[in-house]
């Protein structure tokens, strides 16, 4: 039986103070100011140029939260503040934060979209502001380096030759799976600020010779090709059902015979009630996007047989699903 939320819980739910307090601390970059260091309320606020009253309540919060550490009268990182949360570290997240914090004013507006089904943004902040999305990117780019290769074995792509990296981002998935199969050769294909990332990316991997860009937008240009897989990871949630079968339609044509389309993504069960994280990240590409929505399983499985696919499988559970196409 499933158990109830109580009184205390669904308080804590409708608190969001302390994700207000660790966003800003971020934003004032309270965390590079401490370092390795311990220091007085009167050196952090002289660091960061603050109002010594307002900073000591928060950081006296963050010390609270047990993302600082207070003894006497000097403050100091935690282990995990000191290796994520400072900007020096190769290990930092705070672009990531950074643009949560960026979106918290289109939440703001949650209750106008919810009554008029109208989104506040017409540009998603990557496109608002190139600068950010690419120390996101960034970010991304390292999570992503510890799952991609095991997905790349997963996929069982000793076959492919040719692999269509399709939004790719800063190229991860292309590098994790050159990386995993030694014969294949990789395009990564998006928007020309983004691949800035990605070229940097495969040339600290070394795989410039068998990796390459393609710069363009991929619901109104030339894919190339044909590739023997096509890995489109992420990016249906951006966008609206329509243009989202339009684009895997258009996959099916720049496919060899038996070539395969890969579609992973945050996908909810059939219900819409779970995986509960994506119910929530549902709600957040409702208010941070024009037209993106969140989609099940059985909607991109849709769209890969209406295009033509023979085989059409749902390889893990609202995370991947595989069409191929037949000779």
């Amino acid at each position: 039986m499933r158990r109830e939320l109580s009184l205390a819980e669904i308080f804590q739910l409708g608190y969001y103070w302390e994700t207000k307090i660790l966003l800003t601390a971020v934003r004032v970059d309270v965390f590079s100011a401490l370092g390795d260091k311990e220091l007085t309320l009167s050196e952090i606020a002289e660091q960061i140029g603050a109002d010594s009253r307002a900073l000591e309540l928060l950081l006296n919060a963050l010390a609270a939260m047990k993302v600082l550490t207070k003894e006497g009268l000097r403050f100091a990182n935690t282990d995990t503040a000191r290796a994520h949360l400072v900007k020096s570290q190769p290990n930092y997240i705070g672009h990531l934060l950074l643009l949560h914090d960026a979106e918290w004013n289109n939440w703001g507006k949650l209750e106008e979209t919810i009554k008029t089904g109208r989104s506040p943004v017409s540009r998603h902040v990557f496109e608002t502001n190139p600068e950010l999305g690419a120390n996101v990117l960034s970010v991304l780019d390292r999570i992503g380096q510890q799952s991609g290769p095991g997905l790349a074995k997963r996929l069982a792509l000793e076959g492919a030759k040719t692999l269509l990296d399709l939004g790719g981002g800063a190229g991860t998935n292309a590098i994790a799976f050159c990386a995993v199969y030694p014969q294949m050769r990789a395009v990564v294909f998006d928007l020309p600020q983004t691949l800035r990332v990605a070229e940097r990316a495969i040339k600290e991997a070394g795989l410039e010779e068998r990796i390459s860009v393609q710069p363009g937008n991929f619901n109104e240009d030339p894919l190339g090709g044909p590739y023997d897989a096509i890995l489109m990871s992420d990016i249906l949630h951006y966008q609206g059902p329509d243009a989202n079968e339009a684009l895997v339609r258009k996959t099916f044509a720049h496919l060899t015979a038996g070539g395969r389309l890969i579609i992973k993504d945050r996908f909810l069960e059939e219900s819409r009630t779970g995986p509960a994280w994506v119910t929530a990240f549902a709600v957040h590409i409702l208010v941070n996007t024009e037209r993106g929505r969140c989609y099940t399983a059985a909607e991109a499985a849709g769209w890969m047989e209406r295009a033509g696919f023979a085989s059409v499988v749902e390889l893990e559970r609202t995370a991947v699903v595989q069409g191929t196409k037949g000779a």
